[in-house]
């Protein structure tokens, strides 16, 4: 008996490991919200590979991570949420918005509301003059130069000492006010200019002048950014919640901020790898898509920048993997692999810490592209 006894314990022992280890990825429960649902192992994705990704996220060696969705070929085919929110909690993913500001702008000139790229920003602003360092350089700034992060503004978040650092935006009523009154960037020995800069353009990121693309579109429109969001963008992609920050001259704050459901944020994502289409429907032209995601300033020797979407490579072992992102605080990100046909979410609250994007990439790197069965 007692020799039983001991065989039953050895065998529950040794046991639950084993059940545990066998621990099955679901495909995402089915809701309300046009996405096609499909497993992991049907797209060949490695579940195993996305159980380990689970259990380093919750065993803390990724921080902060709230919620991770996978889509591939079309299909949500992996959903994780890691605090307790669920599906529904929307997400601050920052700079995120930006993004979205250049695909509101690129409705605006599809609808011809906004000339064009080239449309100077000056000249929608007449009751904001007569500005500060006046400059004629000012009057060529373009729409294009702020959805490339390279106006000749002296405007640089990553640098403290900018006078365009978004921080001193902040304590200022007028967002686009505080932006046309900088003065222009200076160009010391050590940095390089435009003219002989990869693309002709200097990058700067710059959340001022996205804000101010904010004040453009309302103008070029003559509606407020959410109203033309909503019904332009996100209605036509069955988005139904949404909450923009506003600005204290009741502008919506198209820098950063937008809060959305991340089955939302994939969905923007596969907008674009759907060449601008969603459920068969044409809403944002292809033609601002591929303009949008293909390089129009460098960044580093690792990073390009188109209108709005950071482009970047990803290695996975001895492969590397094309792709184009929106990108916030925190580590936030929407990734778009078209050669993978697959759009990944990962969001995060790692607000203002270091290697909060290194984190994110690690991520990428080494759990989500390294569970592709090629």
């Amino acid at each position: 008996m007692r020799l039983l006894l001991v065989s039953i314990i050895f065998i529950s022992i040794t046991s639950a490991p084993l059940a545990q280890d066998k621990k099955e990825i679901l495909p995402p429960q089915e809701s309300q919200d046009d996405w096609v649902r499909a497993s992991a192992e049907s797209v060949k994705l490695s579940a195993t590979r996305l159980q380990s990704m689970e259990s380093a996220i919750g065993s803390g060696q990724f921080k902060k991570i709230t919620s991770v969705l996978i889509a591939r070929h079309g299909k949500l085919v992996y959903e994780s949420y890691f605090d307790g929110s669920g599906a529904s909690a929307l997400r601050n993913t920052r700079s995120a918005t930006k993004t979205i500001t250049g695909m509101l702008t690129g409705i605006a000139i599809d609808k011809k509301l906004l000339a064009g790229v080239g449309a100077p920003v000056l000249r929608f602003f007449p009751d904001k003059g007569p500005v500060q360092n006046p400059d004629p350089r000012k009057e060529k700034i373009t729409v294009e130069d702020f959805l490339t992060m390279s106006s000749l503004l002296e405007c640089d978040d990553q640098n403290q000492f900018s006078r365009g650092n978004e921080e001193r935006m902040y304590l200022i009523e007028d967002y686009v006010k505080f932006t046309l009154d900088l003065p222009i960037r200076g160009f010391p020995a050590w940095a390089t200019k435009p003219k002989d800069s990869p693309y002709g353009r200097s990058f700067g990121y710059c959340t001022a002048g996205v804000a101010t693309l904010g004040g453009v579109l309302e103008r070029a429109t003559k509606t407020s950014v959410p109203e033309f969001a909503a019904k332009n963008l996100f209605a036509p992609l069955g988005i139904q919640k949404a909450e923009w920050q506003i600005t204290p001259t009741g502008l919506a704050m198209t820098g950063g901020g937008l809060e959305l459901q991340s089955r939302d944020l994939l969905k923007l994502g596969q907008l674009y790898l759907n060449d601008g289409t969603w459920n068969g429907n044409r809403i944002v032209s292809e033609g601002w898509v591929k303009t949008s995601t293909k390089p129009h300033a460098q960044v580093d020797d690792e990073t390009r920048y188109g209108y709005l979407w950071w482009l970047k490579s990803f290695r996975s072992g001895d492969k590397k993997h094309a792709s184009y992102l929106m990108q916030g605080n925190g580590g936030n990100k929407v990734a778009v692999f078209p050669a993978l046909d697959m759009v990944v979410v990962i969001t995060s609250t790692n607000y203002n810490t270091r290697g909060m994007h290194e984190q994110t990439d690690r991520l990428l790197s080494e759990y989500i592209l390294q569970a592709i069965e090629l």
